[in-house]
């Protein structure tokens, strides 16, 4: 239970800090955005650091993936961010879910692992839903949704380093490497110009900054607490969220069409995870 207590609370905590950032968005770069976030959010990492043991736990064993790993982290918020720009909340994240079909549907080229016929039906039923949310039609897609697509392929590759890599990794140095790769990469966009931040502004990132590292840190709480599979469905309710956040703040609703997509990736989601465990569960039967 306390596995999804923490899921649940963090689940709000991000949503909350995806508002503070579209909120930003309008007024200042992305690359800048990223840079003030992660500042604050260095806070909540280093008091991780140090419960997990201090400098040792930022020992890098195999520095190719993890720089590939935060290289692919800096693409996914830049993507994001921009996405947050020109799309409503809850769009945004409804697109962002698709992020496991793409784990799923590279997995074979990057782990060697087999899909069987019935997960590849659901990532493209799940892939249906993402269209639906894109809504494709009249002159073309609507492009702006590639944005938090780019971004959900980023994460996947992403988690698909990620247990690639050994189990020596801590958790510490991840989410060092990548919070400090997507601050130098928002440093990258200095020369094409950045606005004088209001003292109000940085307050509002501070608080998004401290806000998403202290979640990162339930999130860390939860996956000690419980398995993967009993909390995936708790992560969902960030979309929830969004919706939430979005008509307190926009006045906005999804019409019904991303609605139907949304619930489209979710249960293929869902399903995936699923047969994933029931097939680890197998398999660690027949050892």
């Amino acid at each position: 239970m306390r596995g999804i207590a923490f899921t649940v609370l963090a689940a709000p905590l991000i949503t909350l800090n995806d508002g503070v950032m579209k909120w930003a968005s309008g007024s200042y770069p992305p690359g800048e955005l990223m840079v003030l976030r992660g500042a604050f959010m260095m806070l909540p990492i280093a008091f991780i650091v140090w419960r997990e043991g201090g400098w040792a736990a930022l020992r890098v064993k195999n520095k190719r993936i993890q720089a590939l790993r935060a290289a692919l982290a800096v693409g996914a918020t830049y993507c994001f961010v921009f996405a947050l720009r020109v799309m409503h909340l809850a769009d945004a994240l409804a697109v962002m879910l698709a992020a496991p079909l793409f784990m799923t549907a590279l997995a074979p080229a990057m782990l060697g692992e087999k899909v069987g016929w019935r997960r590849w039906s659901v990532v493209l039923l799940g892939f249906l839903g993402v269209l639906l949310i894109v809504k494709p039609g009249g002159d073309a897609i609507r492009w702006v949704a590639l944005l938090p697509l780019g971004a959900a392929l980023c994460e996947a590759l992403r988690d698909l380093l990620t247990r690639r890599l050994s189990s020596g990794e801590t958790t510490s140095s991840l989410l060092t490497a990548t919070t400090l790769a997507v601050i130098l990469g928002g440093f990258a966009s200095l020369p094409f110009g950045w606005d004088m931040p209001r003292q109000e502004d940085i307050a509002l990132l501070a608080c998004a900054g401290l806000i998403l590292g202290f979640a990162h840190f339930i999130v860390i709480l939860a996956y000690r607490a419980a398995e993967v599979a009993a909390l995936a469905p708790f992560r969902y309710t960030n979309i929830v969220w969004g919706v939430i956040v979005g008509y307190a703040v926009w006045q906005h609703i999804p019409d019904a069409q991303t609605f139907a997509g949304a619930l489209l990736v979710v249960l293929s989601g869902l399903y995936i995870m699923h047969r994933e465990t029931t097939l680890l569960r197998r398999r660690r039967g027949q050892a």
